[in-house]
């Protein structure tokens, strides 16, 4: 459900208020694509906008905020093998980011976060930033969500299979366990794990020796990881660090406050 937190929410002239007002736009990036046999396609915008809002809602006592609507397709290549997946070309993505934020900007906006909660977007991001910005003139920042500073060490106090997020695993079935428990198929949790999984391994997109790869040549399940020891309470625990993280930022004026001159 909406709130006064969201974009959609809000009248042309309230939006034009918080522009003036200098608010934060956040908008959320995220994928549709197979989550194993036990979640849904769109675990990613779901869980991307449960830490959005969760976020939103610390920094909005202390700055405007606004929750801008969700990306929901992205680069999900890898993926499409198992079907039920969208994927867009890295043009296409560009081209749709770029539109999305010079309406950020003709809108009156001077501050943009955009919050990934998708693997395969990582790398296109660490390049669209810079291009953005380049072309739209908006303070374009970009993080995703998985990644903040001092989240692994959390992570891996809570998690028992893995030390980090991995995909449809322990800790985005927790995850979904606390946003939508009545969309995860607990039934099928028995099914819901990569055979041969050792705790501390890697995703497959940070290898260092990268050759691309559908992720069913190797998770036939879907499943990166272990999803059987996924519970809402760890669920809960994860989505709170993660928006308490981002918030602190936020509130502190990062990472805009860098900038020479910024105000």
């Amino acid at each position: 459900m909406l709130s006064d937190l969201h974009w959609a929410a809000r009248t042309a002239e309230d939006l034009n208020d918080l522009a003036r007002r200098d608010a934060i736009v956040v908008l959320p990036l995220s994928s549709t694509e197979q989550h194993g046999p036990h979640l849904p396609t769109g675990c990613d915008t779901i869980l991307t906008e449960a830490v959005v809002e969760r976020m939103a809602r610390l920094v909005s006592p202390h700055r405007p905020i606004l929750i801008a609507p969700t990306v929901w397709i992205g680069l999900a290549q890898h993926h499409i093998a198992f079907g039920g997946s969208f994927s867009v070309s890295m043009a296409t993505y560009h081209a749709l980011l770029r539109d999305i934020v010079t309406s950020i900007r003709v809108a009156g906006f001077r501050r943009l976060l955009l919050v990934n909660g998708h693997g395969g977007n990582i790398s296109a991001l660490h390049v669209l930033t810079d291009a953005l910005t380049q072309e739209t003139g908006l303070a374009v920042a970009s993080t995703t969500y998985t990644l903040l500073p001092n989240q692994q060490s959390a992570l891996e106090a809570i998690l028992e299979d893995q030390l980090i997020l991995q995909h449809a695993c322990e800790a985005e079935t927790s995850m979904m366990m606390a946003a939508r428990p009545d969309l995860v198929r607990v039934d099928r949790l028995g099914e819901a794990f990569q055979p041969g999984y050792s705790k501390g391994d890697a995703s497959p997109l940070s290898d260092p020796l990268l050759l691309w790869s559908s992720f069913k040549d190797f998770c036939p399940s879907g499943v990166r990881g272990d999803a059987r020891r996924a519970s809402v309470e760890k669920g809960e625990r994860i989505l709170a660090i993660a928006a308490e993280l981002l918030a602190t930022k936020l509130i502190a004026g990062e990472p805009w406050n860098r900038q020479v001159g910024a105000a």
